[in-house]
């Protein structure tokens, strides 16, 4: 069973799916099984690079990926940024030679529930706020 915005990757061809509803049956990629994607909080040093660090700047919100700012080449990079409030989730994808920064507008920080980031080495990762 699928659980709404949980994230799918196939093992196979790298495909990766977020639910937008849910169901009863199984995501199938390649003709196998996709794999459920955990938010990581902490692992072993790497949330220093990883975590999204949120911060209001007058009417808008800025996320930077890490404390210390996460590498953005093309063999190690972060694919997007999700913000997710109750009523709405936008995600803004970036290319491997953009800084990994991002910025809304009209948008307060106590609206916010979770930020998640996707690195493509080191999966997906989750800063929860309310």
């Amino acid at each position: 069973m699928t659980k709404l915005k949980e994230i799918y990757k196939c093992k196979v061809c790298g495909n990766i799916v977020e639910v937008l509803h849910s169901g009863p049956g199984e995501l199938i990629c390649c003709g196998q099984k996709m794999d459920l994607l955990i938010e990581k909080k902490q692992e072993q040093g790497l949330e220093e690079k990883h975590l999204p660090i949120i911060s209001q700047e007058d009417d808008s919100i800025k996320i930077q990926v890490g404390e210390i700012e996460h590498p953005m080449t093309n063999e190690h990079h972060i694919e997007w940024i999700e913000i997710q409030t109750k009523n709405k989730t936008i995600r803004r994808t970036l290319n491997f030679d953009e800084k990994p920064i991002t910025s809304v507008s009209n948008i307060k920080l106590v609206d916010i529930e979770r930020i998640r980031t996707y690195c493509n080495l080191h999966g997906l990762w989750e800063t929860t706020l309310n």
